[in-house]
């Protein structure tokens, strides 16, 4: 008898054991709810902000996406309707749109999340989408002569004008930095600029012979000389900006502008290219 109450375990510490891992269970449990209580609050809060119908900066960064997109479709399934010299016009119209379009599904998000102008985000799809819009001077004038020396120096120019944008917008402030930065950025699209309405990207139109490439290269022309304006007034936004100073403006008031002139721009650029395929292939046809 006394052997088996020596051998029976001790009820009481095993009951204190059992109820430490349980009492630690509980307070892991409690943290764990905590923490997605508290992610579902920040959903909650991004989902209400995504539907407040006073949201119009979020509300374009989601039709810039979808109509960019959109575009993009449109351009890669009309590649075939077209003669094969016009192809890779419009497989870059495509990819210029359907990067924007991917940026602008991130930019939206980041927006939401953030409250904040996309900056960085902003320049990463430039960098990318601005030289393939001057590769597409290249392709139309192609026919007429044009040398591959034109498209690298209007690569440059464009990466040029995007780079030092960027130094002067995000990788310092004051109005001194800003203005100096603003100034070597704005030589390569005056470069641009010249090329397509007096240099050789005008010439080389001229001499085409083709009525079509005329008319397409000088609306792109206006694009690039009106549509491309929005962005240096964006810039001035930023800290020390000029208008940030004279009228307190900053880069949340342009957000809006960014996201409608670049949908017009993108796509329009691509809808050109296409209408002087598309009436070239239908002249060729007849």
């Amino acid at each position: 008898m006394l052997n088996t109450i020596l051998l029976q375990p001790d009820s009481t510490a095993v009951d204190t054991t059992e109820m430490a891992d349980i009492s630690g269970g509980l307070s892991t449990m409690s943290g764990t709810l905590e923490a997605i209580s508290a992610q579902v609050g920040d959903i909650a809060n991004n989902l209400n902000h995504a539907v407040d119908p006073t949201n119009y900066v979020s509300f374009t960064f989601f039709i810039g996406y979808m109509a960019m997109l959109a575009a993009s479709v449109f351009f890669f399934f009309e590649r075939s309707r077209v003669a094969d010299k016009w192809k890779m016009s419009l497989l870059v119209s495509g990819l210029i749109t359907m990067i924007a379009a991917f940026h602008y599904y991130y930019m939206r998000d980041y927006h939401l999340a953030t409250g904040q102008s996309p900056t960085f985000f902003r320049y990463v799809d430039w960098i990318l989408t601005v030289p393939l819009m001057c590769v597409e001077f290249y392709l139309l004038t192609k026919l007429a002569g044009a040398k591959k020396s034109l498209l690298w120096k209007l690569i440059a120019a464009s990466t040029w004008m995007l780079v030092a944008g960027y130094i002067g917008e995000a990788l310092g402030s004051g109005t001194s930095h800003s203005v100096t930065w603003g100034v070597i950025s704005t030589l390569g699209y005056l470069y641009i600029l010249h090329s397509v309405w007096l240099g050789e990207v005008a010439q080389l139109a001229q001499s085409s012979g083709v009525e079509s490439v005329k008319k397409g290269v000088r609306a792109l022309a206006w694009f690039v000389l009106v549509g491309w304006a929005i962005y240096p007034i964006g810039y001035m936004c930023m800290e020390g900006g000029w208008l940030n100073l004279a009228l307190n403006w900053g880069p949340e008031n342009v957000d809006l502008w960014y996201n409608i002139a670049d949908a017009i721009n993108k796509i329009g650029f691509g809808l050109v290219v296409y209408n002087i395929a598309y009436t070239e292939t239908q002249k060729e046809l007849a």
